[in-house]
């Protein structure tokens, strides 16, 4: 009840951690729930089992309301996805688990993160930048968007070192 009073008040603050195989469940949900394909339990798992991928919950309670999840290879990172859950955006949870991620990927040696993000998503480009994210590439109609015209996607590169 004082997780539920306190979501409904807006003070909740989640809890961020390591993500786990035993996560792929929840945060194939809040994938499901975030983008137009949404990648299965089964994905998740797999790539949750992955030496070279690194990922991070943010919790309220039980409740996984986001997740940050990248690929290191040879000293660069791309950040693979990254999404809040639909209830649970515009309160501030993406910063701070952007920013944990992006420590842990400086302590596993990348020197460098990229990321895509479709080009009408304020909301990420102004994390992004806020993030000192920069420009570095487009991919013209990108992202598919069934009826309406695709979207493209904006690359950016972020150095950590």
């Amino acid at each position: 009840m004082k997780g539920l009073v306190a979501r409904l008040l807006g003070r909740a603050e989640p809890t961020l951690a390591e993500a786990s195989a035993r996560d792929a469940a929840a945060i194939a949900t809040v994938h499901a729930a975030s983008f137009q394909r949404g990648w299965g339990e089964d994905e998740f798992r797999r790539l949750l089992i992955e030496r070279n991928i690194v990922c991070h919950r943010a919790q309220i309670g039980r409740t996984l309301v986001g997740f940050i999840l990248s690929r290191v290879v040879a000293g660069e990172a791309e950040i693979l996805s990254v999404a809040i859950a639909p209830g649970w955006r515009g309160r501030g949870f993406s910063r701070p688990l952007l920013d944990l991620h992006l420590r842990r990927l400086a302590g596993l040696g990348a020197t460098a993160v990229f990321l895509e993000v479709d080009e009408d998503n304020a909301p990420a480009r102004r994390l992004y930048a806020r993030a000192r994210f920069r420009d570095v590439g487009r991919r013209p109609a990108y992202y598919a968007r069934g009826a309406a015209a695709p979207a493209s996607a904006l690359v950016l590169r972020r150095d950590l070192a």
